[in-house]
């Protein structure tokens, strides 16, 4: 029985989240993504490995683009029972791009390293179409439908904080629900970046290495207050601000399974069918610009390098367009009513 691929996760000296599927090559790259990203990424390109090659079964090296076609198709899954949601079946059209993004990645790191007989990234770009007046353009292997996230209402949020037990849970939720804190940020904020006289939060490292400073407000500084005085152990060695309670951990980074437990316990004690953690981002960057707040300052405190990103909160606040629109259309009244007063006095 062959070795590869199996999932083995492990320590390193230091305690970071390490990660082997039993192939040299595939092992290498794992160390090489877990050295430039967070641990959430290196997690899902070795999940994402995993699938391919449990589908593909074949070596690394061997592989060709037939295979990845063949993968693309188990992905998809039994056409003749699609989702009422999306019309699809199978795993998502989100879920099937990374996994063939992660494996483009590892591919495109083997040519980059020139001393493997993989010459050319298996993965293809695309596929080539011929439209009308002989211009050819590269259409992607996977359509992803860009569709609005969703935000949790005032009333769902009252009910998820309700259900809360701890004031460190309070805190972590704030920090995203009224921060827009990614829940690794949130994870990574360490004793000396809560800048209570300035009350902000200093992101030392946010998506892709930047940093920033995000301000925010008096109820999340209350209430990790509240926690460093009465529930944070005093013997914690970590200087990250949230750390686990109880149990055989207590003291340790939280992490973020045990952030996503917190909130499944919650959600289910609110008595709500869905809530994440990028939902709480979702709704605090909704409101703020619902609240009028310049695009440009969601987009500082969202921390996205391309305002493009932030864009998609104007079609989420709820009188944006309609208030555009009803500005527009006022307009267009008023001079299509001028033309016909022109046209009468003419007459």
């Amino acid at each position: 029985m062959s070795s590869f691929p199996v999932l083995v996760r492990t320590s390193s000296p230091a305690g970071e989240t390490r990660f082997s599927l039993g192939d040299p090559l595939v092992d290498s790259y794992l160390e090489f993504v877990a050295g430039r990203t967070r641990p959430n990424t290196l997690r899902a390109v070795a999940h994402d490995l995993k699938a391919f090659f449990t589908v593909v079964e074949k070596t690394p090296v061997a592989v060709v683009p037939a295979d990845v076609f063949e993968f693309l198709a188990d992905q998809r899954g039994d056409r003749s029972v699609v989702r009422m949601s999306d019309g699809e079946s199978g795993l998502s059209a989100r879920t099937i791009a990374r996994r063939l993004s992660s494996v483009s990645g590892f591919y495109s790191y083997l040519v980059a390293r020139g001393d493997t007989p993989v010459e050319t990234n298996p993965v293809p770009k695309g596929l080539s179409t011929r439209r009308r007046g002989g211009r050819v353009r590269t259409v992607p292997l996977v359509r992803v439908p860009r569709t609005l996230p969703k935000v949790l209402s005032p009333r769902d949020v009252d009910a998820l904080v309700g259900a809360l037990r701890t004031h460190r849970d309070r805190a972590m939720v704030f920090a995203m629900v009224l921060g827009g804190l990614r829940r690794c940020e949130v994870l990574g904020l360490r004793l000396s970046d809560i800048q209570v006289g300035e009350r902000s939060l200093f992101i030392v490292e946010g998506k892709g290495g930047h940093q920033r400073v995000v301000p925010i407000s008096n109820a999340f500084f209350a209430e990790v207050g509240e926690y460093l005085v009465h529930e944070r152990p005093k013997d914690a060695s970590t200087d990250a601000v949230f750390v686990t309670l109880k149990g055989p951990s207590r003291g340790k980074v939280m992490t973020a399974d045990g952030v996503d437990m917190m909130l499944r316990n919650a959600r289910q004690r609110a008595g709500l069918e869905r809530v994440t953690c990028h939902q709480f981002r979702h709704t605090c960057l909704t409101r703020l610009r619902e609240a009028g707040m310049a695009l440009e300052a969601v987009q500082a405190q969202a921390g996205h390098i391309s305002i493009e990103s932030t864009r998609i909160y104007l079609h989420l606040t709820n009188d944006w367009l309609a208030n555009e629109y009803h500005e527009a259309i006022g307009a267009v009244d008023a001079h299509a009513a001028e033309l016909l007063a022109m046209v009468e006095v003419a007459q």
